[in-house]
């Protein structure tokens, strides 16, 4: 099931960057979830910017593996113009962390004749409302555990000459990766309707067994026997573990899925990332495959449609001029 959410306020979110941007803007900062840095990317930001310098910030870092941490940080450094830091609500001065690291994307902006703009976007729930609270050191913004909390664009003056241009969360239109869209729903950045629970349990299930079986094991204790089993058998015997039984000793399949995502966002799995660069980059060229794929069968069906409609015009063109020379003449 390919999983979509872009609800109404975010095309309006995309109609405020655009706008922003004619007004200008020196540095884009895009906060990602450092458990899931690339899909928590949005494509549609690079268009919506026009390539300004960019600043990658991966938040919620100390819920990440922090080898893959690295992997990422070092896989954004080697872009151009763009720079990158790992974030979470422990860090000591991250106002004054991201600013130094503006500056250096922007080394011709500063002081009150130019100062500095800097835009910040981000997919839902990913953490900016909390972070731009810690950064003006007060509650500026409303913050929550649904995505979708903040709905209008905010100007913040961060330092004299450095103004912070807060955008709601957005997504994009269409997730043409499908690994993408669970793991954005695993990660709480899509909202509850857009999705079955169970389904995105078992994809992240698959991949939690095969990149993180230690992490399964010491949480569930489920034994080596649980691990012949198929991933729904898995996820059963998660749930049996954690109480979700109904009457009769039956797992209730969809409390189970809930457990299991809800234990993985709140890190009580452990440091967990659902990606690498590689895997990142081999699931887009996948998806591209895909969506060439469907495109060809697109325009042969167009073409052929096309065909078969010339070949009737042909006929009918035909009929009419045997129908024309077998009239009499005057």
């Amino acid at each position: 099931m390919a999983i979509q959410w872009f609800p109404g306020h975010m095309n309006s979110t995309r109609n405020a960057i655009k706008e922003r941007m004619k007004g200008g803007i020196d540095v884009v900062i895009e906060l990602l979830d450092a458990r899931l840095p690339g899909s928590s990317s949005n494509p549609l930001l690079r268009e919506l910017t026009e390539a300004k310098p960019s600043l990658k910030v991966l938040n919620k870092q100390d819920l990440a593996d922090p080898a893959r941490n690295a992997l990422w940080l070092a896989h954004y450094q080697a872009m151009p113009e763009t720079r990158a830091m790992v974030l979470d609500t422990s860090m000591v001065a991250p106002a004054k962390a991201l600013a130094a690291e503006c500056r250096a994307l922007a080394p011709n902006r500063g002081g009150m004749a130019k100062p500095l703009r800097v835009l910040i976007c981000g997919i839902p729930n990913v953490g900016k409302s909390t972070l731009i609270n810690t950064l003006m050191g007060k509650k500026s913004t409303k913050t929550g555990d649904e995505p979708g909390i903040t709905k209008v664009e905010q100007k913040l003056v961060l330092e004299n000459d450095f103004y912070l241009f807060d955008t709601p969360g957005m997504l994009w239109p269409r997730i043409s990766v499908e690994q993408t869209g669970y793991n954005l729903a695993s990660s709480g950045a899509i909202g509850r309707n857009a999705f079955e629970e169970e389904e995105v349990a078992l994809e992240l299930l698959t991949y939690l067994r095969h990149e993180y079986p230690v992490a399964i094991e010491q949480r569930y204790k489920l034994g080596a026997a649980a691990y012949e089993l198929d991933d729904e058998g898995l996820l059963t015997a998660i749930g049996r573990k954690r109480g979700a039984v109904m009457s009769g000793g039956r797992v209730n399949m969809q409390k189970a899925a809930e457990v299991l995502i809800y234990e993985f966002r709140q890190g009580i799995l452990g440091r967990i990332t659902l990606e690498t660069p590689e895997q990142f980059g081999a699931w887009c060229q996948a998806a591209k495959a895909s969506d060439a794929a469907r495109e060809k069968k697109l325009a042969d069906r167009k073409a052929r449609r096309k065909g078969v409609d010339s070949r009737a015009a042909d006929r009918a063109a035909a009929a009419a001029a045997v129908e024309d020379d077998s009239e009499p003449n005057d």
